[in-house]
């Protein structure tokens, strides 16, 4: 089969702009055009995931299942014998992507038919060390797993609880494996080498964020860069020159030091691109600038997702938590600061979950992804001139990091301190802070870049919010205006000062300004 004409012959820059990655689960646990409730899986629904956004990505990263147990027919693991012993342990079937498989499909080379069909670069994403469902493996009292299970573990990984994290752990990303044990990184490279064996693939992704843990606290960092380098050095020999070698990573350098991961050393060991993430949000506070001088020669890419955080979860379970969807003024405002910094490109991650999915009441609105927000981001020079919508918001507070900005307790009388990375800013802008709490009663004081603003009764939401939730009440905030002209390409800083008896929580800061004119 034909490589994609996406692939430029033996260019080493890659020519990709926008990544869209699919982790095939949103197809039958989201509720979309395709995909009625409860429906089961079909494989004209994988179809339909590459045709609705055709034209607007240019690479699509399939993740097939959690990167334990192959979603493709398989040498490395005997399908029919592990999904009878996760019967015969767990109780339970395969799951429909499973049953598929099991019954003579191929969900690997069904979606890069597809992908060809369709003018899409067709790489696979494969999570190194997924947590999913790992609380699970050790069945207790009452304790009655989904058919997920079976993608989660194998009979060799309950066989062996000294080669987890931290064994009898009931977090998840506790009893991921520890990468220092050498059979952990060859089960691995063995499920690269069927891909690469099999399938006419353009290209890998070895993502590090599903989950982030690899090492117990003892190891030290000279021996996790030295793991994680010379699992890419093999990657690489097992792809041989021809095909993209990614990696997603943490947007943030205290992560990748906690994980072992020097990007300098990726990149010379073959890493073609650098996909840098806030692991599920969308950010704009990153070292993207940092990695930018860490990753010449390769593609660095910024990925953007549904979500700027979540809220608390509303019963037990997985996918049960509201969240603060990202609008398309947040994207393309990520996306802008993002080429700024030095980005080749946009990645879109868990962009499918807009859609209606998951358990529980009070989630907010649900809806179809904005597809039509992602014309732009190829388009450095376009995203500039867009409306403008910086936040900081809660997102992920990634391994080795300090706290994040927010949620920040305001003392009375204390000065609390924010920064603004902006890029090319344009116009007058309006500053709002949402707190935890009523805001009756307290004054505030703001200085932006040292000097005093003035406040405005102003606290409504500035673009149109087509999936309103975890939005602040009026009595939750406080706004002011800021002129152009204290507004700076790079860091700005913020003081805010509370005038109370009582400590206020800032949950939420954003800062918008129309589009330039």
């Amino acid at each position: 089969m034909a490589a994609s004409p996406l692939v430029a012959a033996g260019a080493r820059r890659a020519p990709f702009r926008v990544l869209y990655s699919n982790d095939l689960t949103n197809i039958t646990s989201c509720i979309s055009p395709f995909h009625p409730e409860r429906a089961p899986f079909r494989p004209e629904m994988l179809d339909a995931t590459i045709d609705e956004v055709s034209g607007l990505v240019d690479a699509h990263l399939l993740q097939p299942g959690l990167g334990v147990v192959p979603l493709w027919p398989s040498r490395v693991v005997d399908l029919q014998e592990h999904f009878a012993w996760i019967r015969q342990r767990y109780g339970q079937r395969p799951d429909g992507f499973s049953q598929y498989v099991l019954a003579g499909g191929d969900l690997v080379q069904r979606f890069i038919d597809r992908c060809r069909a369709r003018g899409q670069a067709a790489l696979i994403s494969l999570r190194m060390n997924d947590a999913h469902h790992k609380e699970l493996a050790d069945p207790q009292p009452g304790m009655r797993p989904g058919s997920s299970i079976g993608m989660s573990v194998t009979r060799w990984y309950v066989e062996h609880p000294e080669h987890r994290i931290r064994p009898g752990s009931l977090r998840g990303a506790d009893l991921v494996l520890n990468w220092v044990v050498p059979e952990v990184r060859l089960q691995k490279l063995a499920m690269i080498r069927e891909l690469e064996e099999n399938y006419d693939l353009d290209g890998l992704e070895l993502d590090f964020l599903r989950f982030y843990s690899y090492f117990r606290p003892e190891t030290p960092l000279e021996q996790r860069c030295e793991i994680m380098t010379g699992f890419v050095t093999e990657t690489r020999r097992i792809l041989g020159p021809e095909r993209w070698l990614g990696a997603r990573v943490p947007c943030y350098l205290p992560a990748l030091a906690e994980l072992g991961l020097d990007l300098k050393a990726l990149v010379a060991a073959g890493l073609d691109m650098v996909n840098a993430s806030a692991h599920y949000f969308t950010t704009q506070q990153h070292d993207l600038a940092a990695l930018r001088a860490q990753t010449l020669g390769a593609a660095l890419y910024f990925e953007l997702c549904h979500t700027l955080w979540k809220g608390e979860k509303v019963q037990a379970g997985y996918d049960v938590f509201p969240f603060r969807r990202a609008t398309q003024e947040h994207l393309h405002t990520s996306a802008h600061l993002a080429y700024a910094r030095g980005a080749d490109g946009i990645s879109l991650f868990n962009f499918a979950y807009y859609r209606q999915h998951g358990q529980g009441d009070g989630r907010g609105a649900f809806g179809e992804p904005p597809f039509e927000a992602l014309r732009a981001l190829r388009k450095p020079e376009t995203l500039a001139k867009k409306p403008q919508h910086w936040f900081i918001a809660p997102g992920w507070r990634a391994p080795g990091m300090k706290p994040l900005p927010v949620p920040r307790v305001m003392l009375p009388g204390k000065v609390a301190k924010f920064q603004f990375d902006l890029a090319a800013p344009h116009g007058d802008a309006r500053l709002r802070i949402q707190a935890a709490q009523n805001l009756a009663g307290t004054g505030w004081s703001a200085f932006f870049n040292g000097v005093a603003l003035e406040a405005t009764q102003d606290v409504s939401e500035p673009f149109d919010v087509p999936f309103p939730s975890m939005l602040g009440q009026p009595e939750e905030m406080r706004a002011w205006e800021v002129p152009a002209r204290l507004l700076l390409d790079g860091k700005n800083s913020l003081e805010l000062t509370q005038k109370s008896t009582d400590p206020v929580t800032v949950l939420f800061l954003d800062l918008a300004m129309p589009p330039a004119t």
